[in-house]
């Protein structure tokens, strides 16, 4: 066992000395504020696609989702479903057009900043409310992506949970404090791929050889976990149940650390070739995670007594039992990868907030070097606060990211999808959107039974839909100069490469 600790953390050491060397290259080529927050609209379709997709899955993908399905069989399906179709209708609605809007209206380089420019908010309430709700709910997503490497360093290493949070910080913090963007979306390109190598691999190899006879071994497994429309009870699934499941898609819309790869993309003609990419990669990447739960199920049947104390760790209890710790440290590895891609995106993004979005905007004189100093200074505040949030080892994954998820969602998705195709929408409008989609996000979580029981993203969505509607046309609509932009910009996306 010590010595398979020791290859495990040989492995580990070799793959963080790599992430290391890039975010070192990367620093050598950040320059400014917008090389820093954006890498200077330079990447091309791998990384913004790859790097699109681990910013977004994150621990959940090797930790959340193999739990869920662990948990509760096929039903599993319609949360993955859901987010591939987010995906999809994301790359397809929101990147072409979110890119050419955030240059036709000077180079905005955060969705705060797009949003204040996008309106003429010359009193700047919408950027820092925009700012406000991305610290928020970013706390709480950075401190999933936390507890996910305390989950793998205490169960690969036996460590002490809040030694491993503290030890898995560090590593996110360095790259991404000094490397920036560059270095946070170059990585992610590497983790990405080994993410979803390992999510293929591990389901494959388990099955070839922790079963005797696969055909009894599921007749032995509980026939509600391999239903699409019961619950592991028996209970036919409620229509809010499915719902509740497949809207985790609409959370797309809003993400700003996804977001910010439609716009760092380096031409509107590779975001076609991006989003072939990135549905590809997250179909196969949860195809794999989904797998990994529903073998796990088999396995700690056959040779766990059927219990297993936390579902999210099924992943890493399938890698120690069927590789070689030279193998299970690489595929451990990437979870590691998947904890740190995702968790570095909302670093990046939230330092680019208090920068870019409220520094900036008290001191506008501030020199682009100072700006990328500053920024790397709210790396380490916003860690330190997301590592307190962390510390206590009965949070899950799954639960931290879904509140997140759908404050993001609710908050910003309406906004940004009906500014880039509503030409009469207005700086009101898009306040009271994202005010009343982060309220009724945090208010809808509060309560329980009946409706309530519906995942908060749906009636933060829907009312912060109709409250842009109602307001904008309450208050006169856009005005003249704000929808000339408009239609400058909807000419620019068939001219503009």
């Amino acid at each position: 066992m010590v010595e398979s600790n020791a290859v495990i953390t040989g492995t580990f050491l070799v793959y963080l000395i790599g992430m290391m060397a890039i975010g070192y290259y990367a620093y050598k080529r950040t320059a400014n504020s917008a090389d820093y927050f954006l890498g200077g609209r330079s990447l091309g379709p791998w990384p913004a696609a790859i790097s699109a997709g681990a910013s977004d899955m994150s621990g959940w993908l090797l930790l959340g989702l193999p739990g869920f399905a662990y948990a509760a069989g096929l039903q599993s399906l319609w949360l993955a479903g859901g987010l591939l179709l987010g995906t999809w209708a994301n790359w397809l609605f929101c990147a072409k057009r979110l890119r050419t809007y955030t240059l036709e209206v000077n180079d905005a380089i955060t969705i705060p900043e797009y949003l204040s420019r996008r309106f003429e908010d010359n009193s700047k309430l919408l950027q820092i409310i925009s700012a406000l709700v991305i610290l928020l709910f970013f706390l709480f997503y950075t401190s999933s992506g936390l507890v996910a490497g305390g989950k793998l360093f205490e169960t690969v290493f036996g460590l002490d949970y809040q030694i491993a949070v503290i030890l898995g910080t560090l590593c996110i913090v360095s790259y991404t404090m000094f490397g920036g963007f560059l270095a946070v979306s170059w990585t992610d390109l590497v983790q990405g791929l080994m993410m979803a190598a390992a999510l293929l691999i591990v389901p494959i190899a388990a099955m070839q050889g922790g079963f005797g006879q696969l055909e009894s071994d599921l007749n032995n497994l509980n026939p509600e976990l391999l239903s699409l429309w019961h619950d592991m009870d028996g209970e036919p699934l409620s229509v809010i149940a499915i719902v509740s499941l497949a809207a985790w898609g609409l959370g797309y819309f809003g993400q700003p650390h996804i977001l910010a790869r439609f716009n760092a993309t380096r031409s509107n003609k590779d975001i076609t070739t991006a989003r072939r990419i990135a549905v590809t990669w997250s179909f196969l990447s949860m195809a794999g995670a989904v797998m990994v739960g529903l073998v796990g199920l088999l396995y700690v049947q056959n040779n766990l007594g059927g219990e297993l104390a936390d579902a999210e760790t099924i992943f890493m209890v399938l890698v120690n039992a069927v590789f070689h710790p030279v193998i299970a440290g690489i595929l451990l590895a990437a979870i590691l990868a998947a904890i740190m891609s995702t968790a570095d995106s909302q670093l990046l993004v939230s330092s680019s907030a208090l920068a870019e979005d409220f520094y900036k905007q008290m001191f506008p004189n501030t020199s682009a070097r100072s700006l990328v100093n500053i920024g790397r200074f709210a790396v380490v505040a916003l860690s330190l606060v997301a590592l307190m949030l962390a510390m206590n080892p009965d949070s899950t994954v799954l639960g931290l990211v879904s509140y997140a998820w759908a404050g993001f969602g609710a908050a910003f998705g309406p906004t940004l999808l009906l500014s880039l195709y509503w030409r009469n929408m207005n700086r009101n409008g898009a306040l009271a959107g994202v005010l009343v989609g982060g309220i009724t996000v945090v208010v809808w979580k509060q309560l329980t039974g009946g409706i309530f029981d519906l995942y908060e993203i749906v009636p933060g969505f829907l009312f912060a839909t109709l409250a842009i509607v109602v307001l904008s046309k309450l208050t006169g609509g856009a005005k003249p100069s704000v929808t000339q932009t408009f239609d400058h910009y909807r000419n620019s996306l068939d001219t503009l490469k």
